[in-house]
């Protein structure tokens, strides 16, 4: 366990959009979480500036430009408390450091956390996830936008490390897509690396995809792939093909990944034995978690999974004040 202290930069709210610690429009600006807490997102793959906008704007929308009239109204001005973040469920946790940013940028006075486990754990039904003690109005307030983000990851998170675990001892993985929540692909992408799975490309310019439409309007699979090399001779090229005669082509052509779409599991071996290790493969389309250990065995490299980021449910965690 570790703990830390944090003394709030205040950053109000611009009414309906990013308050003063929003990056849109400076080139150089540089968060105003603390540094700590910057480091740490960081170190997991996160840029601090997008968890803090994100974090601002889910502050915003509950706010509604207005403030916490219950908390207000209920709890004294001066009271403190602290309040743990429990697991309700047992499930993989992701987002702790997420849900860090969303009180800091609330509380009007220096605070306190205290981690008792780290993004990417195992957790269980009553087990206390992360501590924080601060004023007790900005607990209150800063609590659901704090939840909806930690319980989502988090839910990612464990449908991932199901899915992963099930491929275990298989050599394939499973990794996501790009059917992603707008404005969150970064943290959903991270709670999928944090329950054990892989990343796709993160947007449409780091790496090429042709899929059917690529394939009709190029006039052909051969034709499609060769006219996305000569155009980005440096980026990985995946082919969707979705019959066993189109691979030979692919492959001649040099495809990096073909992309087998709705492919049986009979289908899948008959495409690896083609293959022979000459590209990589993703099995895509119709998969379940109770096929995926067959799928896996057949050899293929991937399986794509949209349902991680866009199905999953969320892992039931809650905020509690100690009496």
């Amino acid at each position: 366990m570790s703990a830390h202290d944090h003394e709030h930069e205040e950053l109000p709210l611009a009414d309906g959009g990013c308050g003063e610690g929003c990056a849109c429009g400076e080139e150089e600006y540089q968060t105003g979480l603390d540094p700590q807490l910057a480091e740490l997102l960081e170190l997991a793959g996160l840029d601090p500036v997008e968890v803090e906008d994100i974090a601002t704007l889910a502050l915003a929308e509950d706010l509604a430009g207005g403030e916490d009239v219950t908390s207000v109204a209920t709890v004294p001005e001066a009271a403190v408390a602290t309040a743990d973040f429990t697991a309700r469920q047992a499930g993989v946790v992701a987002g702790l450091r997420v849900a860090e940013a969303v009180l800091s940028l609330v509380a009007e006075e220096e605070f306190s956390v205290e981690r008792h486990v780290e993004d990417g754990d195992r957790v269980q039904a009553g087990q206390v996830l992360l501590s924080v003690t601060t004023r007790t109005r900005d607990l209150l307030t800063a609590e659901r936008s704090a939840l909806n983000l930690l319980c989502h990851l988090s839910g990612i998170a464990t449908a991932t490390r199901a899915w992963a675990d099930a491929l275990e001892g298989t050599g394939a993985v499973v990794r996501d897509t790009r059917k992603t929540t707008p404005g969150l692909r970064a943290l959903e992408k991270y709670a999928v690396r944090c329950g054990g799975g892989a990343n796709h490309r993160m947007g449409l310019s780091d790496a090429a995809l042709v899929k059917d439409n690529h394939v009709v309007a190029a006039g052909g699979v051969a034709e499609a792939f060769k006219a996305v090399r000569a155009a980005y001779p440096d980026l990985d090229v995946e082919i969707e093909v979705d019959r066993i005669d189109q691979i030979q082509p692919v492959l001649d052509a040099g495809a990096d990944l073909i992309l087998l779409d709705n492919f049986s599991v009979p289908e899948l071996r008959e495409a690896v034995a083609l293959v022979a290790g000459r590209a990589r493969l993703e099995s895509s389309g119709g998969l379940t978690l109770e096929g995926a250990k067959a799928v896996g065995e057949t050899g293929v490299d991937y399986l794509a999974v949209g349902a991680l980021t866009h199905s999953s449910p969320v892992l039931d965690i809650g905020l509690d004040l100690r009496g």
